[in-house]
């Protein structure tokens, strides 16, 4: 499973079009997501304070788009890198991802899909 942070608006595009496709994907040719370990610090480094987000829940095995782990500048970690449209059947679950309201930071949701 991995996890892909967006806004409602942009998750609510996808149904009429078949298929999401983050802005990521035509600016950087794929989509970036993270394992469960990465996503709140993923949250907490560039969406803090953000409001109207949703955590895709990513079953890799229906992915119909090549999934890449690759380095990212700065760390020391591989993230989960789609590279395509992801197809809407792989898509598990969509949990609000709210940040705290008082401290602008991300916590994982409790109820994520199991693994």
């Amino acid at each position: 499973m991995i996890y892909h942070i967006t806004t409602q608006a942009e998750w609510d595009g996808a149904g009429a079009a078949g298929v999401y496709r983050a802005p990521s994907l035509s600016q950087e040719g794929f989509i970036h997501a993270s394992n469960r370990e990465q996503v709140v610090g993923t949250a907490n480094l560039l969406f803090q304070g953000a409001r109207g987000l949703v955590l895709l829940c990513i079953d890799t095995q229906r992915l119909s788009a090549e999934l890449r782990y690759e380095g990212v500048v700065g760390t020391n970690q591989q993230f989960p890198h789609i590279y395509g449209p992801l197809n809407l059947d792989a898509i598990i679950g969509v949990v609000d991802f709210p940040a705290d309201p008082e401290t602008g930071q991300f916590h994982l949701p409790t109820d994520l899909p199991a693994e």
